[in-house]
């Protein structure tokens, strides 16, 4: 599979990656031996990036990638984490000391010494205006602990204000085709400053499948069933912040723009990759057939003009309203 370079590190990623939230939680049941099985699918697909957190499973994310690599050490992946959702969403919370708690914390859990790539994880808006912040960064970069940083974010705001930062490798963002709002400066801002983009949800968790009708049902311990109005976190984590009623019906629509050969939830994967300015997109997967599937996107051909203006077009029409003036 191609690999992308973060510019401001010269790390590579895999163009299609492998998102693990669903191996640690809030997705429903995945046993340790499904969870290993979707990891090596990934790798045997030429997945080179896997991206986790520390409060996916509570750890049980970052431990069964660890379990994974130490049984295939001929693989080179690189790893991202993230930390700062296990304390209160506080920004006097981001200090030096408690990012080498949770460092230590995620380097146990990984079993390294030094982590690949280490992203604030959605932390409060003025976290991304704090210089002491990016200074801990920097030290913990000093202190070999972590290889490169970078920050996940909520909001294009949020995004603009961490490309600023000198030391940001990469910034994590939702981007899909029911969320297009970073292409306008974003992404075009990232690529100039040789910051990678890293693509999360990039199937509105599921929606752009097709999969899901009106009627469909999912796990009382699955954030698309606790979380549709932002009650635990972030509204736009879950669907990408769109009603899922509405969300199914244009979903529908979207899955009938699909080309021959294309999956729906490959000509959304292979819409993202086709952005100038996208590193990788992560997507996650349940199952060792979700993982081939979704890392297949990357052998599709490029989207025609004609594909690429059906996608805009729904977009404008159904979705565009409900999302771009929140994130």
């Amino acid at each position: 599979m191609d690999e992308r370079e973060f510019g401001r590190s010269g790390q590579r990623a895999s163009v299609i990656g492998l998102g693990t939230w669903q191996l640690g939680a809030d997705w429903g049941d995945v046993d340790d031996r499904e969870a290993l099985a979707v990891l090596e699918a990934a790798a045997e697909s030429g997945v080179t990036f896997f991206d986790t957190a520390d409060v996916y499973g509570d750890g049980r994310s970052e431990q069964t990638i660890a379990a994974f690599l130490r049984a295939r050490p001929d693989l080179d992946v690189l790893v991202a984490t993230k930390m700062g959702r296990r304390a209160e969403q506080l920004p006097e919370n981001y200090v030096l000391d408690n990012f080498r708690t949770w460092n230590d914390r995620s380097r146990r859990n990984l079993g390294v010494d030094r982590i690949d790539l280490v992203q604030l994880h959605c932390p409060p808006t003025p976290v991304y205006s704090t210089d002491e912040v990016f200074d801990a960064l920097d030290t913990l970069v000093q202190e070999e602990r972590i290889a490169r940083y970078g920050v996940s974010v909520e909001t294009c705001a949020e995004a603009l204000t961490a490309i600023a930062r000198p030391g940001v490798t990469s910034v994590q963002i939702i981007l899909n085709p029911f969320r297009m709002k970073p292409l306008l400066e974003v992404v075009p801002a990232a690529r100039a400053a040789g910051v990678g983009i890293i693509a999360r949800v990039p199937l509105a968790s599921g929606l752009l499948s097709g999969r899901y009708t009106k009627d469909t049902v999912f796990a009382a311990d699955d954030h698309r069933t606790y979380n549709r109005h932002g009650e635990a976190f972030d509204q736009g984590e879950t669907f990408s912040g769109v009603d899922f009623a509405s969300g199914v019906e244009a979903a529908a629509e979207f899955a009938a723009l699909a080309p021959e050969g294309f999956t729906p939830a490959q000509l959304a994967l292979r819409w993202i990759i086709g952005q100038p300015g996208v590193t990788s997109v992560i997507p996650g997967a349940r199952s060792p057939e979700q993982a081939r599937a979704n890392a297949a996107a990357a052998e599709l051909p490029e989207l025609s003009g004609a594909a690429l203006a059906a996608v805009r077009d729904l977009y404008d029409r159904r979705i565009k309203d409900q999302v771009e003036s929140r994130w």
